[in-house]
């Protein structure tokens, strides 16, 4: 057998679209925009403010942790999560049960902050979970060749964050969690988000049928949308991929298009919908934290932000699964890890023909 497998026929014939923006400016958006019109009173604050989740990860992860390298530089874990439980249990198309994080970015912000990058890792990469603390506070042990997406489910965000950290050295300064049934009522309190599809959406396997062209999708629609894999594209993962990332360009654009400064209960429906999707670690719970964060990083440029997916090639044994590219990804995260500019070299996916 080869270094690297033959594609198999769910490999992707093309590369992932780079995103340049992604979903934490959204939210961080929304939270900043509501502090922004304090006027409005404390009783909104304190209503908006109590929606927010958030979890101890300091005292979940210990301090058995990457030491920080470059101390002005910013690394924020963000992920989607999709529960299929709740209000997610309505939208459920069956091919997955249980809770998992179906989109994950680790979005890096350097030292002077004027340009991130976000690094998006497949969902059915195969890692190394450490031994971590659950989300119950027991142990869960070590496992390898887990499939990424059932951390979540297995140990909760703690687990996550300590696998990220081990899988890259990189220190995780902050974390952001947006639940998907949270985003639909997000979706339809824009009024809905368009998108233009070069290819048609088959709807194969309880995913979205569209025609190739342009669509307003409501909050229902727009959560398949994202959870669309088989029905559109080659049917992989990695190509989902770049369909969440199409999806959230278009739900930014969507955000900074309406004036919300100048419609008070516009700008009430998008904060509550969106602070109850979210959950972040605890130095960010609370909006007056979240919008000093995003005042921030106002000097980062959307429209410069780069997106890039973690390296991998397909794995030799079950070839529905991808395992991390060498030396690709180790040259990526050092590049993060000393705030330096990611070499075109660690860009290279096998997966992706890149």
């Amino acid at each position: 057998m080869t270094d690297q497998p033959a594609a198999s026929p769910r490999s992707a014939r093309r590369k992932p679209r780079r995103g340049k923006r992604v979903l934490w400016i959204v939210l961080l958006s929304v939270a900043g925009l509501i502090v922004a019109a304090g006027g409005a009173g404390w009783w909104m604050y304190s209503s908006l403010n109590g929606n927010i989740s958030s979890v101890d990860l300091d005292q979940a992860l210990g301090d058995n942790r990457p030491k920080k390298v470059v101390a002005g530089a910013q690394n924020v874990l963000v992920l989607g999560s999709d529960s299929r439980a709740g209000a997610n249990a309505d939208l459920d198309h069956g091919d997955v049960s249980g809770a998992r994080s179906d989109t994950t970015m680790l979005v890096h912000i350097p030292e002077g902050r004027a340009k991130a990058t976000a690094i998006s890792i497949p969902r059915d990469t195969l890692v190394t979970r450490p031994e971590c603390k659950g989300d119950d506070g027991k142990t869960v042990p070590e496992q390898k060749r887990a499939m990424f997406n059932s951390i979540y489910s297995t140990g909760g965000p703690a687990c996550v964050v300590k696998t990220v950290e081990s899988m890259s050295g990189v220190r995780v300064d902050h974390f952001v969690e947006v639940d998907f049934a949270g985003f639909k009522g997000l979706v339809d309190a824009l009024g809905g988000v368009t998108v233009t599809l070069d290819k048609p959406m088959s709807g194969e396997k309880g995913g979205l049928k569209l025609d190739a062209g342009t669509h307003r999708l409501n909050g229902t629609d727009s959560l398949k949308f994202v959870r669309t894999r088989y029905g559109y594209g080659d049917g992989s993962d990695l190509g989902r991929i770049g369909l969440q990332q199409q999806f959230m360009m278009a739900m930014l654009s969507e955000v900074k298009k309406q004036d919300a400064l100048g419609n008070p209960a516009r700008l009430y429906k998008l904060a509550d919908a969106g602070t109850k999707s979210l959950t972040t670690d605890s130095d960010l719970a609370s909006l007056t934290a979240l919008s000093d964060f995003a005042q921030s990083m106002k000097g980062v440029d959307p429209d410069t932000m780069e997106t890039v997916m973690l390296p991998v090639a397909y794995d030799k044994v079950d070839r529905n699964r991808v395992i991390v590219a060498e030396p690709q990804a180790t040259q990526l995260w050092e590049a993060l890890r000393t705030d330096q500019k990611i070499p075109a070299s660690a860009k290279k996916s096998p997966a992706t023909g890149g």
